[in-house]
């Protein structure tokens, strides 16, 4: 395990009242210069065969799935896939917890982006008693050792959270409930995790304290504002990528070129 020596988050010391955007268009305007930058990283990622991870974690209803379209929605879909991580199956749940997750890595040249991750077992698992202390206890050292091969590796890895306070929480909960086209998004267990929230924030905590590291350091994203959120997690995702990597289109092909002022003429 390897130490942190990043600023680690906190939830409680968070700046909640984040900028928020005055107009429309000013965030839209930001968040399309963004998408640009995100899709040359992309294609830089691509024709270096470098690999990326994307992790969201974040309270229900904090915009992860808002947040994901956003980042995604200029890239080319054959370089990047989204995981959405639920309850393992079955035949997930006779292996190592970690095991589903090695099937779902990144291919060279590409980002896989996991809503949700195999940070649930030191959060949901350890939370609602699916793990016991003994399991969810040795999963940070577990967790950092799988992230540490990967890094080790070549893989880039960029960790965010979604950070919702309970007022904002519950007016998001009304909002889909009230909405017949997201009423299916929200569900018995929202509710009772909200329920456990401070066992949930304590949870947390601990999990930026023990797996935030040089090499994966987790972001904590205030999330109320929507619009600040989604901006929030381009940028981080944008500069983390792009940090020590060439991102400049490739130069032509000499047999390319030749081959096409051959058939121009």
């Amino acid at each position: 395990m390897h130490a942190a020596h990043k600023p680690v988050p906190r939830l409680a010391e968070l700046d909640m009242k984040a900028h928020r955007y005055a107009d429309k268009g000013a965030y839209q305007k930001e968040l399309e210069k963004l998408q640009e930058k995100i899709l040359h990283v992309q294609q830089a990622y691509w024709h270096g065969k470098r690999r990326a991870v994307i992790v969201f974690e974040g309270w229900d209803a904090a915009g992860k799935g808002g947040a994901i379209r956003r980042l995604t929605e200029n890239l080319d879909p054959r370089g990047a896939h989204v995981w959405p991580i639920t309850a393992p199956t079955a035949a997930e749940q006779g292996r190592h917890y970690l095991w589903r997750f090695w099937q779902r890595l990144p291919e060279p040249g590409t980002f896989a982006i996991f809503d949700r991750s195999w940070y649930g077992r030191v959060l949901v698992e350890r939370v609602e008693g699916f793990a016991k202390p003994h399991e969810w206890q040795r999963a940070y050292d577990e967790i950092n050792e799988f992230e540490r091969l990967l890094t080790d590796d070549g893989v880039r890895i960029v960790k965010l959270f979604m950070h919702l306070s309970p007022d904002e929480q519950l007016d998001r909960f009304k909002e889909r409930l009230n909405n017949p086209y997201k009423r299916w998004k929200l569900t018995a267990e929202d509710l009772r995790n909200r329920d456990r929230r401070p066992a949930y924030e304590e949870a947390i905590d601990e999990m930026f304290a023990r797996t935030s590291t040089d090499q994966a350091p987790w972001v904590a994203v205030p999330a109320d504002a929507k619009w600040h959120a989604r901006v929030a997690v381009l940028r981080h995702v944008v500069d983390a990528l792009a940090a020590g990597v060439d991102v400049t289109p490739p130069p032509l092909d000499p047999a390319v070129k030749k081959a096409m002022e051959k058939l121009l003429g």
